[in-house]
């Protein structure tokens, strides 16, 4: 697999649910990747990423932002309360806003700041214990809270269980974010993206499937 097939796929799959391919964002998720992948990948032209980690962040992207223009880069991975401020200086959007306190603390920083990341509320759609994310039934209520705190709030985001049809927890996100007039769903991964963009994805997470396997540090 390849950028190029990758793209090919979205393409075919944006023909069959009759969208436009612009409309989708792909997010070629870089983490534990070598930098070598990562600048074949910005030779190729792309310009969106994704990184789980704030720290591996703030190591790769300050050169390769200096080196290639028009970078954006995503957090995906859980962000902790202590590097708020480092995560909203180097990304241009949060993918995993889970709690009130972390949206507490992206007010008050975009107050000091005068500027904050685009924002998606990550929603826990199979109510695993295990991860993060508001549940279902917390969700209208978290968008309420987040939209008080005047942030820019894009969409929502989920990861659905590994051993589920996917399509459910798709179809769930996209009806919690219609009923509270949000435009953005970030879901979709290597495996089950093409279900993701027909159900209405406007950014899917892409990785091992681009890069190749992930290389551990």
């Amino acid at each position: 697999m390849s950028l190029a097939d990758i793209q090919a796929r979205m393409l075919t799959a944006c023909t069959a649910a009759g969208r436009q391919v612009s409309d989708v964002n792909l997010i070629a998720v870089s983490k534990v990747q070598p930098d070598a992948r990562v600048a074949a990948v910005l030779d190729q032209g792309h310009r969106i990423f994704g990184e789980n980690k704030v720290q591996e962040a703030a190591g790769k992207w300050p050169a390769f932002r200096a080196q290639y223009q028009g970078v954006a880069v995503h957090l995906i991975g859980p962000l902790q309360t202590n590097k708020t401020r480092q995560a909203m200086e180097l990304f241009d959007a949060i993918h995993t806003v889970d709690r009130p306190k972390l949206a507490t603390a992206l007010a008050r920083l975009a107050q000091d700041m005068g500027s904050c990341p685009d924002l998606f509320i990550q929603v826990n759609t199979g109510e695993e214990p295990q991860k993060a994310g508001v549940l279902p039934a917390d969700a209208d209520a978290f968008v309420a809270e987040v939209r008080a705190l005047d942030l820019p709030l894009t969409g929502l985001m989920c990861i659905p269980p590994v051993d589920e049809e996917p399509s459910l927890h798709f179809a769930l996100l996209a009806k919690i974010a219609a009923r509270n007039g949000l435009k953005g769903l970030s879901m979709g991964m290597s495996g089950d993206f093409e279900t993701a963009i027909a159900l209405g994805a406007t950014h899917i997470r892409v990785g091992s499937a681009i890069f190749g396997a992930r290389v551990p540090g």
